[in-house]
């Protein structure tokens, strides 16, 4: 009877759990659909069951879905429905926590050098400044977003032409180009007011990156070397945040740091031009990946080595230790690695190499903040043997 009991308790269990799982597909299909990355046109579920059939995730595109129909073309035309270049789901995880991503690789990009420039500005023995760091956080978003918004008002006319951008807001004619600059002037007023929570001159220093941030989309029209402008719009920060810091900047830290963030600029963006350059080709625009072709990899090569011989410079110049050069030395052998096992003719792979340069940046980071918190211990190090030589 116990057994009988038990079978049927068993089987009403698994009819529960079946129709649950049902539930959770079919909710997990409302709730995200990520599309592939750019230009392979494949689509997947990055939101619902993890492993197991263990949790259930929100995406980011299931954000921007709930929001007012009139906001969510605004809402697109930042790609906060695309955080990442494609649908992630947000850090937001019911039942069970299981991993996953939802960190917005551009705005990632534009924010670590900002971070390195923070970080080597904190003074010996201490973290980087947390306010600093939120608040250039919150300005990199905003100001992602308005990069996104002044790129799909340049190139509206070409995203028209290609299947991956022809459903941009301002291209499928969901946001007129009125609207679209009205919209671009309140993103960039908010930005303006996380700058003037800087000193002076930091204040002129930001303003003066915003010729960078208009022109880069133009670039693509008139020179096989856009990724450039992009690396010099991408990597102000690494001026910004030390002269936030220390009310000025250090050209022999900053110079070099910023230079640093351009050659990395071209190293990934590169690898990304490499998934659209058959459409690029077609309609007329230009890049690094149709200028380098078959030696792109002999060119990555030589960036790489340059961005890792200025953060070297970088190093000496502000008196880093050793954990920095560690993270130096891990840097060089991800970036190695990384240029190997590229394959320029698979947009999947470019993709996934793309998104690895977050780690990079990361990894810097790390070795900035540890190389930063020993030159305490070496300062304690060498009180120490001054006072034993002191008492003898």
């Amino acid at each position: 009877m116990l057994g009988a009991g038990g079978a049927g308790l068993a089987r009403g269990l698994r009819a529960v759990r079946q129709a649950w799982l049902r539930g959770s597909r079919g909710r997990s299909v409302v709730l995200a659909r990520a599309a592939g990355p750019p230009g392979t046109g494949d689509s997947r579920r990055w939101a619902g069951l993890g492993p197991g059939g263990r949790g259930l995730s929100l995406s980011a595109a299931a954000v921007v879905e709930a929001a007012p129909r009139p906001v969510q073309p605004y809402l697109r035309l930042m790609r906060l429905d695309k955080p990442i270049g494609r649908n992630q789901p947000l850090l937001v995880t019911i039942v069970f926590p299981v991993p996953s991503t939802a960190l917005a690789q551009r705005t990632w990009l534009l924010y670590l050098p900002c971070t390195w420039s923070i970080g080597l500005a904190a003074e010996p023995g201490c973290f980087p400044d947390w306010y600093m760091l939120s608040l250039f956080g919150t300005g990199a978003v905003l100001m992602r977003g308005a990069g996104c918004t002044i790129n799909d008002m340049w190139d509206r006319d070409y995203d028209k032409k290609v299947t991956r951008t022809a459903n941009r807001p301002i291209a499928a004619g969901d946001i007129s180009t009125f609207r679209s600059f009205v919209f671009l002037g309140g993103q960039l007023t908010l930005a303006l007011g996380v700058l003037l929570c800087l000193n002076y001159y930091s204040v002129a220093l930001g303003a003066a990156s915003l010729l960078l941030v208009i022109t880069y989309p133009l670039m693509k029209r008139v020179t096989y070397w856009p990724q450039l402008a992009l690396g010099l719009a991408f990597n102000w920060g690494a001026l910004l945040g030390w002269s936030a810091v220390k009310g000025s900047c250090d050209p022999s830290v900053c110079l070099p740091l910023y230079f640093s963030g351009i050659m990395w600029t071209l190293i990934y963006d590169t690898i990304y031009a490499h998934q659209d350059k058959k459409d690029d080709a077609l309609i007329g625009l230009k890049s690094t990946a149709l200028w380098f072709r078959e030696d792109t990899k002999q060119w990555l090569s030589g960036f790489s080595v340059a961005m890792v011989g200025a953060l070297s410079l970088v190093g000496v110049s502000s008196e880093q230790t050793a954990p920095y050069y560690a993270a130096l030395a891990a840097v060089g052998a991800h970036l190695a690695r990384q240029i190997y096992t590229l394959d320029i003719h698979r947009p999947e792979d470019c993709w996934d190499k793309f998104t690895s340069n977050r780690t990079v940046g990361l990894i810097i980071f790390l070795g900035i903040v540890l190389g930063n918190l020993w030159k305490q211990k070496k300062t304690d190090e060498t009180k120490k043997k001054i006072d034993y030589v002191i008492e003898n």
